[in-house]
């Protein structure tokens, strides 16, 4: 790897944070932006990496199916184009709900339940949040009877098993947490969530999630074979086995098994390319 070619192209586009996870140790770090290893960054739609994973896991607990319809538990999903939509089809964003400006505005639970759709299930990939926030509708139903939120049902489930500590999440005017963005950590902790990612869903002796069920996250649809559960697949063919995370600004957290690297990147660039900052990792 060459990580200083890699933090060069990073430091080109507004570097906030930047560090390297490989074999368990960290190789490399650096900060900027008024940012340092304590300081808690949006992950904007890298929000989303934290869906995908809950999502299998719940379908492994019993508490969902992937390809359930959506109208199992939200009765105006029952009929018409929308009894089409499956859970699967949410977290793969091939819905057919429309663009909806990347989470500039997103909707309560209820107001994206509301939303029409634009074209057949399963025929087009369109990026945005809606669809996750009507995922969050169901995920609401369903935990109703446990007394827990979507969020907490992902802190019981995920993030405290593997330690990781959320700064922040953003609130909506009802007081829930949108699920396709709003959360803010630290570098090392995102990275907690790759390493979960590298490790088959172990952490440490503990698995959180079983390894053949984790992998259904990195497979993509017949819209979109580059887009899994929520997670990008990889952009370079000499390198099919990377999956990452991606959030508006240039946030990233990429897995790449064959180097056992994670690397978690912070900044602020409207022109940050994932493929390029991976070839000048990788060559």
């Amino acid at each position: 790897m060459n990580v200083d070619a890699a933090l060069d192209y990073a430091e080109r586009h507004t570097l906030h944070a930047f560090v390297v996870q490989r074999g368990g140790e960290v190789v490399a770090e650096r900060y900027g932006g008024g940012y340092g290893a304590a300081k808690p960054h949006a992950l904007y739609s890298g929000t989303k990496s934290f869906w995908g994973v809950l999502a299998v896991a719940a379908e492994h607990d019993g508490l969902l199916a992937l390809d359930e319809p959506v109208g199992a538990t939200l009765a105006s999903w029952s009929a018409g184009e929308k009894a089409g939509v499956r859970l699967r089809d949410l977290l793969q964003l091939t819905s057919g709900i429309g663009f909806d400006g990347l989470g500039s505005a997103v909707p309560t639970f209820d107001a994206a339940e509301a939303v029409a759709l634009k074209d057949p299930p399963g025929a087009t990939f369109t990026y945005g949040g809606i669809p996750l926030q009507v995922f969050g509708a169901v995920l609401a139903r369903k935990l109703a009877p446990r007394g827990l939120s979507p969020n907490a049902y992902l802190h019981e489930r995920v993030l405290d098993p593997l330690g990781l500590r959320v700064g922040a999440w953003r609130t909506l005017k009802d007081d829930t947490q949108p699920l396709p963005t709003g959360a803010f950590v630290v570098a090392r902790e995102w990275l907690k969530l790759g390493q979960l990612v590298l490790d088959h869903g172990a952490f440490g002796t503990h698995a959180i999630v079983p390894e053949a069920v984790l992998a259904r996250c990195f497979v993509g649809s017949r819209a979109n074979p580059r887009y899994g559960l929520c997670w990008w697949l990889s952009p370079l063919d000499d390198h099919p086995d990377i999956a990452y995370a991606s959030g508006s600004g240039g946030q990233a957290l990429y897995v790449i098994p064959s180097e056992d690297t994670v690397v978690a990147k912070f900044g602020q660039s409207s022109s940050w390319k994932h493929d390029a900052f991976l070839k000048k990792l990788l060559r």
